[in-house]
C-alpha cells in the first residue's frame, strides 16, 4: 500500500533478493580475482625508482621504451605527466641489479638517447622496505576507518543501521578492490585515498537514507519496515542519482583528460560513485531490514511524567488576593 505520496515510487525492496544475489555474483567474482590475479602493486608498495623528465617536444612513447628495453630494463611502465613533453618512467626495484642512484644514471642516460635535449626534473627511490611498511598501514587505515564508522553510527543511530553501514561498505570495497585487480589497474597510494573517499561517498548517501527511515519510522503510523524503507529510498532518489550524475561527469572528464598517471585514481572514484550508490540504494537498507530493525528501536524513550498536560504557573504576583 501507499503511505504517502512521493515524486516517484518504485518498489526497490520489492527487487532486493535480485539485488543480494547480484552482490554475492560480484563479491565472488572480486574474491576469485584477488586470490588468482592478485593487485598490480605499484612502486608506492613495492619499491623502486620513478624518473621524470621534461622533452623539447612531445616525445613518441614507443622510442623511450624501446630505448628503455635496450638498455636491459624489464617491468617498467613510461607515462605522460601532465603534458605531452613531460614524461615518467617508473622502474621496479627488481628491474636491474643497480640500486638508487645507479638506476636513475642509466635510466636517464637511456631516454636521452630519443632527445639530448631533455631535461631531468625529479627522481624518487622507494625501498622494498617502506613500501612493505606503506602496504601495511595503508590496510590499517581502511581497518580504521570502518571501525569508527561502527562506532559513529552506533552512536547516532542503533547498532543495526551500524551494522547495515559496515556491511554496505565491505560491499563496496571489496567490489572496487576486485574491479582494480580484474583490469590489473595500478594499485599504489592514490588507489587508497581514492577507495577512502570511496568509502566516504558511499557512507554519506547511507546516512542519509538511514536519517530518513528514521525519521519515517518515528512519524508514519502505519507501515512495515520494507514499506518505510522503499519509502525512504524513494524521498532521497533524486538527490541520490543527482550527486552521483553530477560527480561521474566530473570524474569521466579526469578519467579521460587528465593523463595516464591518474587513470587508476579517477577509475577507482568511477566504480566507487557507481557501487556507492547501488549500495546505498539496495545493501544498506536491506541490510538494517534483515537484522531486524523496527519502530520500537527508533522511538525516543519517554520521560516521567511525559504523559501529563503542561500546567502553566502564574507567578505570585498576579494572584488576586
Amino acid at each position: 500500500m501507499d503511505i504517502i505520496k512521493t515524486n516517484t515510487t518504485i518498489d526497490f525492496m520489492a527487487r532486493r533478493k535480485i539485488a543480494l544475489i547480484l552482490s554475492a555474483i560480484l563479491i565472488v567474482l572480486s574474491v576469485f580475482s584477488l586470490t588468482t590475479r592478485g593487485l598490480n602493486f605499484g612502486l608506492d608498495f613495492t619499491g623502486g625508482t620513478l624518473i621524470e623528465v621534461s622533452y623539447p617536444t612531445a616525445p613518441d612513447l614507443g622510442n623511450v621504451r624501446s630505448a628503455l628495453t635496450d638498455a636491459g630494463y624489464v617491468g617498467f611502465t613510461v607515462q605522460t605527466f601532465g603534458t605531452a613533453r613531460d614524461i615518467v618512467a617508473r622502474i621496479p626495484a627488481d628491474a636491474a641489479a643497480e640500486e638508487g642512484a645507479d638506476i636513475s644514471t642509466d635510466v636517464l642516460a637511456a631516454m636521452a638517447t630519443v632527445d639530448q635535449g631533455m631535461d631531468m626534473r625529479r627522481v624518487e627511490f622507494v625501498g622494498p622496505q617502506i613500501g612493505e611498511e606503506l602496504a601495511e598501514q595503508g590496510g590499517l587505515a581502511l581497518l580504521y576507518v570502518l571501525f569508527g564508522i561502527l562506532l559513529y553510527v552506533s552512536f547516532r543511530f542503533q547498532w543495526r543501521f551500524a551494522v547495515g553501514a559496515v556491511a554496505a561498505l565491505v560491499h563496496d570495497v571489496l567490489i572496487v578492490v576486485g574491479l582494480i585487480s580484474l583490469f590489473q589497474m595500478e594499485f599504489d597510494l592514490t588507489v587508497v585515498a581514492a577507495i577512502l573517499a570511496v568509502i566516504g561517498y558511499s557512507l554519506n548517501d547511507t546516512i542519509v537514507v538511514y536519517d530518513r527511515l528514521r525519521e519515517n519510522f518515528r512519524v508514519k503510523r502505519k507501515g512495515t519496515p520494507v514499506e518505510l524503507a522503499n519509502l525512504s529510498v524513494n524521498q532521497m532518489l533524486s538527490r541520490t542519482l543527482m550527486t552521483s550524475v553530477t560527480t561521474m561527469l566530473v570524474l569521466i572528464a579526469l578519467f579521460y583528460f587528465g593523463g595516464e598517471i591518474i587513470h587508476s585514481f579517477a577509475y577507482t572514484l568511477i566504480m566507487g560513485v557507481v557501487v556507492g550508490t547501488y549500495s546505498s540504494i539496495f545493501i544498506a537498507s536491506t541490510a538494517a531490514i534483515a537484522l531486524g530493525v523496527s519502530k520500537q528501536d527508533l522511538m525516543p524513550v519517554e520521560k516521567e511524567g511525559a504523559d501529563q498536560p503542561d500546567v502553566e504557573v502564574i507567578p505570585e504576583r498576579f494572584r488576586s488576593s
